[in-house]
């Protein structure tokens, strides 16, 4: 057995997610992050079965891989294995980084925007992962298209968790807020504390309308003195946002003892 693997980072939910407009697309600003990627490979039998190409995957239904392997042309044989850094439904875009893994080790190298159309063609929504600076984007999630690009973010940290179990992204969910008010005010928006306050208030406007009730994060960033924070609007995953080194050293055993799983701390921005 011949094995091929690759490396994806995925991302910590959203900035901000909503409607362009009561009745417009939905969008998003992604946070990306390292830490929440796959390994995917491609275990490859030594003497081919098969005269027609074949694959199969753990993580995905066949119909799924089908569709995108057909959207790209690739020419994939064998068994791909994904191995996600934390559990799929969460909103770290395990599912786009997977199939990313696989256009990979398929030899696929096209355009970004391409990549990302097969991910919807196979799924019905992507993150924007395949972009070089995708937090630069104000992303259409669900039809694929760029419909802004953004000023670089400052330097900032993330003290972070998962509040409660998965909760998978369904595609043909579109009941989110209108935040094309927080969009024109991201443009304007200088320094973190005003990029923070705006993902507070995304995430505000999004349990709001969608739940859960009981959220604890923002009394928790008052708490431990966050510019703001942030959440996987279609999931689990909750950041509190802090500037360089200034987050205090128990804030992760704080979102522990408030019953977070998986806390992690991660860096982003641009000097």
């Amino acid at each position: 057995m011949m094995t091929h693997s690759v490396r994806v980072s995925g991302h910590f939910g959203e900035w901000i997610q909503g409607r362009l407009g009561p009745d417009g697309p939905v969008v998003l600003i992604t946070m990306p992050c390292c830490k929440t990627g796959v390994n995917a490979a491609l275990l490859r039998a030594s003497s081919i079965a098969h005269p027609e190409p074949h694959l199969t995957a753990d993580h995905y239904c066949s119909h799924v891989l089908h569709r995108f392997v057909s959207a790209l042309n690739l020419h994939a044989r064998g068994h791909l294995q994904v191995v996600p850094d934390v559990a799929a439904g969460l909103g770290t875009g395990v599912s786009t980084a997977g199939l990313m893994g696989l256009a990979r080790l398929g030899g696929w190298d096209g355009a970004p925007q391409q990549l990302a159309h097969a991910c919807i063609q196979a799924e019905g929504a992507s993150d924007p992962l395949m972009f070089p600076e995708p937090e630069q984007l104000l992303w259409g999630s669900r039809d694929g298209s760029v419909h802004a690009h953004l000023p670089p973010l400052p330097r900032y940290e993330i003290i972070g968790g998962f509040w409660g179990g998965p909760r998978p992204t369904d595609a043909s969910d579109d009941d989110f807020p209108d935040i094309s008010d927080i969009v024109a005010r991201w443009r304007d928006a200088r320094d973190l504390a005003d990029f923070a306050g705006l993902a507070s208030e995304s995430a505000r406007r999004c349990l709001a309308r969608r739940g859960p009730a009981g959220d604890p994060t923002a009394a928790l960033a008052d708490q431990l003195g966050a510019l703001g924070w942030s959440m996987a609007h279609t999931g689990a995953a909750r950041g509190l946002v802090f500037a360089p080194n200034s987050a205090p050293p128990y804030a992760q055993d704080a979102l522990r003892k408030a019953g977070y799983t998986g806390v992690m701390h991660f860096e982003g921005g641009h000097e």
